[in-house]
């Protein structure tokens, strides 16, 4: 029986691209850099200069998944991150905002076969965002650490 397993070392030649929403730049821009803090200490170049990362930012995760699917379908990345935040408010623009980043970034991933990380945080305040993008603990660093085992993974799906 063959076992697939991403790793968490060996991260050092993965290329990544994160797309990061600009609304509740707040919160998103705490999750970019608990993101890019893990990145780092596993080993790949997250320097302005990096020739192993690319960022893009948009307006708001509705625009999520039509950049990550042109950076997707590049060829150039071996994993794509999503970043944003979507809280509720009184009206329902929140659900569907939700419904469509969510399955748009599941499609780009399926369309491409590249493995698109979602991490696009849907609470219902702001204090909620806040606790997940750094108060209490930072997802930014789990959507990384899930972009390193994705990428491993897929490349060892790949090996004969």
């Amino acid at each position: 029986m063959t076992v697939f397993e991403g790793q968490f070392s060996g991260a050092a030649g993965l290329r990544v691209a994160i797309v990061v929403a600009r609304f509740n730049d707040l919160v998103t821009s705490k999750l970019l850099s608990g993101c890019l803090d893990c990145l780092s200490r596993h080993g790949i170049d997250t320097t302005a200069t990096s020739p192993q990362l690319d960022t893009a930012w948009v307006p708001g995760s509705f625009e999520i998944p039509l950049v990550a699917q042109r950076l997707a379908a590049s060829g150039r990345y071996q994993v794509v991150i999503t970043l944003g935040a979507v809280i509720r408010g009184d009206t329902p623009h929140f659900d569907v905002v939700v419904a469509e980043v969510s399955k748009g970034v599941a499609a780009v991933s399926r369309d491409t076969g590249i493995p698109v990380i979602f991490g696009v945080l849907t609470t219902d305040t702001m204090q909620q965002a806040l606790e997940r993008a750094g108060i209490k603990s930072n997802l930014g660093w789990s959507y990384g650490l899930q972009a390193i085992e994705m990428g491993s993974l897929m490349a060892a799906l790949q090996s004969p």
